[in-house]
């Protein structure tokens, strides 16, 4: 078998591999390295407990929306607090500035407190 017919063969197959694993894999893998990609991936996992006070400032699906797309204040937060971490998560919300804070447990993610700032 000539060398060009070998290459042939193998870009066949890795092609067809590749196809086969985007088919099955279907954009399920992410890149989660950083520390905060992966608070926020763990916080996202779990069901949230909130409040109806809570839920009288912003509705569930907004709260869901900044908690995925948010960025995680670690000078404030204490993660490494017995039995749960408490997490602060700041983003922005029709161009105000929300701080969400977050108690992440193994099991449910509370939502302690939504404060607006200046």
């Amino acid at each position: 078998m000539k060398l060009i017919q070998r290459i042939g063969y193998y870009l066949g197959g890795f092609s067809l591999g590749l196809i086969i694993l985007a088919f099955f894999l279907n954009g399920k893998t992410s890149c989660a390295y950083g520390p905060e990609a992966r608070v926020l991936k763990n916080i996202n996992s779990k069901p949230f407990k909130y409040s109806n006070t809570i839920l009288n400032v912003l509705d569930s699906a907004n709260i869901s929306v900044l908690l995925k797309s948010g960025d995680i204040n670690f000078s404030k937060s204490t993660p490494r607090q017995e039995p749960c971490g408490i997490y602060i998560i700041e983003n922005k919300l029709n161009e105000k500035d929300i701080e969400i804070s977050v108690e992440n447990c193994d099991s449910i993610v509370k939502i302690l407190n939504v404060s607006f700032q200046k």
